[in-house]
């Protein structure tokens, strides 16, 4: 994992480009910790979670190098990180980009759709092909559901088919799709105008998002008109 701070906004880079960025229990362990740095850092407004080389964000586990060697119960918990980087990223309180280019799929996928926004290269292709090896995409359909109409999620994961960043986008799980010689371009102004905002009214609202995406209505108002008040209070 490479971690380079520009400014206020934190690059955190997947680099296995030979194995097409695939996850292992280091890697993962490696992006909780990156993550936690960002996030104590109060220099740091933004962050971008992007993949090495221009093949692939993330192709998802590296299933060579995930087995159950370890031991049944140690392989179960550490399955267990991934769900805990999901988590560190929704409560991180600074926002996240995704920059898309190539493969994006299975847990790949997931934690893509775990950044607030993702912008994609117009040759992104996203999918979860777990079902076509014997497997199901449990851990990341919390955020696939939370970024597209649940049964548009159900359809990706029951055919593992790969949909192009056109589709994607009509999907609704895309920020944005631009042409590959425009992602880096598109993703610095993006996390710029983001990283120029008031830190603690982005802190305060993005952490009010993520408490009341699962609240009924009466429960997530409860919450909300306070948090106005809160607001109205600070310095910015």
């Amino acid at each position: 994992v490479l971690f380079d701070i520009d400014g206020a906004i934190a690059f955190l880079t997947i680099n296995r480009p030979e194995r097409r960025n695939a996850l292992s229990w280091s890697l993962i362990a490696s992006l909780r910790r990156r993550v936690g740095e960002a996030r104590d850092d109060p220099e740091v407004r933004a962050l971008v979670l992007t993949g090495a080389g221009d093949r692939a964000f993330c192709a998802g586990a590296d299933l060579t190098g995930m087995r159950a060697d370890a031991g049944y119960a140690d392989v179960h918990h550490a399955r267990g990180e991934l769900a805990a980087l999901f988590d560190e990223l929704w409560s991180l309180g600074k926002p996240t980009i995704a920059r898309v280019q190539g493969y994006c799929l299975a847990g790949g996928f997931g934690l893509a759709l775990s950044c607030d926004l993702v912008v994609a290269a117009d040759d992104a292709t996203f999918g979860t092909p777990e079902i076509d090896v014997g497997l199901w995409p449990y851990m990341i359909t919390v955020p696939l559901c939370r970024s597209m109409p649940p049964k548009r999620a159900l359809e990706l994961m029951m055919t593992g088919r790969r949909v192009g960043a056109e589709e994607a986008d009509r999907m609704g799980f895309l920020t944005r799709v631009v042409p590959v010689d425009q992602l880096d371009v598109a993703v610095d102004e993006l996390a710029a105008s983001l990283a120029s905002k008031s830190p603690s009214v982005m802190r305060l609202g993005r952490d009010s998002f993520y408490a009341v995406w699962d609240q009924s209505a009466a429960d997530a108002l409860r919450l909300l008109h306070p948090m106005l008040t809160v607001t109205t209070e600070l310095e910015d």
